[in-house]
């Protein structure tokens, strides 16, 4: 079914420390937008800026009232300020979408046109990286391609948080009560009909990523764990296999001894199989570590994230 009525849409912009982006990417947005016949909200979400981010936001909104501001209270992370955003946008579509104009604005138009065709999710897939370290580049693709070894639901590879999503797509995802998020595997949770489009990202346009690879390998962590259970299952048959070889190694060794008798060799093959025990079980304990670690965040059941004030909005969606 093909929409022609004018819609309002909700672009979600989350910001933490990006005082020198936000007007570069407020102006190639509004001149995107303004292409096409809808009204549109523009919502920045502070996420405990320790720059000028806020004032920027703030001098904006001053010329434009189609600009929207949430201040956190502090840094709760890119997946609570999306979350925020989600909440908080009156939009009959919304579009999630970095500051840093890595996402090229230009390709909401396409992403937009596929949502006009009927499809409730159209989400944007990086053909190509430009600006990022082949390291960064391979462990991306790692990761998203063990994920979709590894989890029941369909993720699609290379593909961040940049995509439109329908009204009821918006809704289905505002229902989810988890407090440990993984936006990008909430998207393809919830399902609807999806559709992707190829785009090549950006550099980004000033400033540094915030993402250290050890917050990367953490937020890897937080996927895998989040989605599914494959950890503690491999770790299951890991933890079988080497109790097998071990009934079996140590029948070995009664039979040798009974035909040949015993002696004293055996050192170093004793140490080996010690320290690959331990280390396969310190590695079992850390991964179930890992999920006890998220039921412990879930059972003290806190909010996603607290909002100092907020500007252009009435009250959030209970």
């Amino acid at each position: 079914m093909i929409k022609t009525k004018k819609f309002l849409l909700s672009l979600i912009v989350p910001v933490f420390n990006e005082e020198a982006n936000i007007l570069p990417f407020y102006m190639d947005t509004i001149k995107v937008i303004d292409k096409i016949k809808m009204d549109y909200e523009i919502i920045f979400i502070n996420d405990g800026s320790r720059d000028r981010s806020l004032d920027g936001m703030a001098q904006l909104r001053k010329k434009d009232p189609r600009v929207k501001i949430i201040d956190l209270s502090r840094n709760f992370g890119k997946e609570a300020a999306l979350s925020a955003g989600l909440d908080f946008c009156s939009g009959d579509a919304a579009i999630p979408i970095d500051v840093d104009l890595q996402d090229p604005p230009e390709i909401m138009l396409e992403l937009i046109e596929k949502w006009k065709e009927g499809w409730d999710v159209v989400y944007a897939t990086r053909a190509r990286r430009l600006g990022e370290s082949w390291l960064k580049k391979l462990t991306a693709s790692l990761f998203y391609r063990f994920m979709g070894r590894i989890t029941d639901i369909h993720i699609p590879p290379d593909t961040g948080d940049f995509r439109i999503m329908d009204r009821k797509v918006v809704e289905a995802i505002r229902k989810l009560p988890e407090k440990t998020r993984f936006m990008k595997g909430l998207f393809s949770w919830v399902g609807f009909r999806q559709i992707g489009v190829k785009y090549q990202r950006n550099p980004r346009f000033k400033g540094k990523t915030k993402y250290s690879y050890g917050k990367l390998f953490n937020f890897a962590a937080l996927g895998i764990t989040s989605f599914t259970t494959s950890p503690l299952r491999i770790a299951t048959w890991l933890g079988g296999l080497i109790s097998v070889s071990s009934v079996l190694y140590a029948l070995f060794l009664f039979i040798r001894t009974m035909i040949y008798g015993s002696d004293l060799a055996g050192y170093p093959s004793t140490m080996i199989s010690i320290l690959i025990l331990g280390g396969i079980q310190l590695l079992t304990i850390g991964i179930l570590g890992e999920y006890v670690g998220h039921i412990y965040k879930e059972s003290k059941k806190r909010p996603l994230y607290l909002v100092r004030e907020h500007a252009g909005f009435k009250k959030p969606k209970k």
